[in-house]
């Protein structure tokens, strides 16, 4: 399976390892990742086209529209714990992505 492993990405996998088995929405991920929408969602769609999340649709009280929920399929699981930890292996941390100034 190829996905490319930018730092954004890493630490994506790596917010969704934070309980794995739990649904996740994009705004949460966003918050928890520091990533702008323009950036997040369009990685947590080709990880659902390689198979590593499932998506699904919650449909919310009346009135308020339906949110998109995310989490790991077992393959995903599997991928991520097996790339956990690489932006750091790579050099690639908070400093690559201008959290923190090096």
């Amino acid at each position: 399976m190829k996905l490319r492993l930018s730092p954004q990405t890493l630490l994506v996998l790596d917010a969704f390892l934070d309980h794995a088995e739990d649904w996740k929405y994009g705004y949460d991920l966003s918050r928890v990742t520091g990533l702008k929408s323009g950036t997040l969602y369009p990685i947590l769609m080709r990880m659902a086209e390689r198979k590593l999340l499932e998506t699904e649709w919650e449909q919310g009280e009346p009135g308020k529209p339906p949110r998109h929920m995310y989490r790991f399929t077992p393959e995903g699981l599997q991928f991520a714990r097996a790339n956990a930890g690489a932006h750091v292996r790579r050099g690639l941390g908070q400093v690559a992505l201008g959290l923190v100034e090096g």
